[in-house]
């Protein structure tokens, strides 16, 4: 099933963000109209998909490892 509008948006903008710089949640507000809150779940969600995948593996690609290493660190942290 190929990709919704809205998740489209939200690669688009993840792709861009790290040359994009600034302060993130005040530019997902204006330009995708989404909490922050709401655009990290939508993400978290959307990078576990294959549509999203097959879409922009790179980037998702990039996206997974760093959650990965994040929750790594953080059952280490906790444990």
């Amino acid at each position: 099933m190929p990709l919704a509008d809205r998740d489209r948006a939200i690669l688009a903008f993840e792709a861009r963000w790290r040359v994009h710089g600034g302060p993130k949640e005040e530019a997902i507000r204006s330009e995708l109209a989404l909490s922050p809150a709401r655009y990290y779940q939508l993400l978290g969600r959307l990078i576990d998909s294959g549509d999203a995948l097959a879409e922009d593996p790179l980037l998702v690609g990039r996206l997974r490892r760093r959650r990965d290493e994040r929750d790594a660190s953080r059952s280490r942290i906790a444990g």
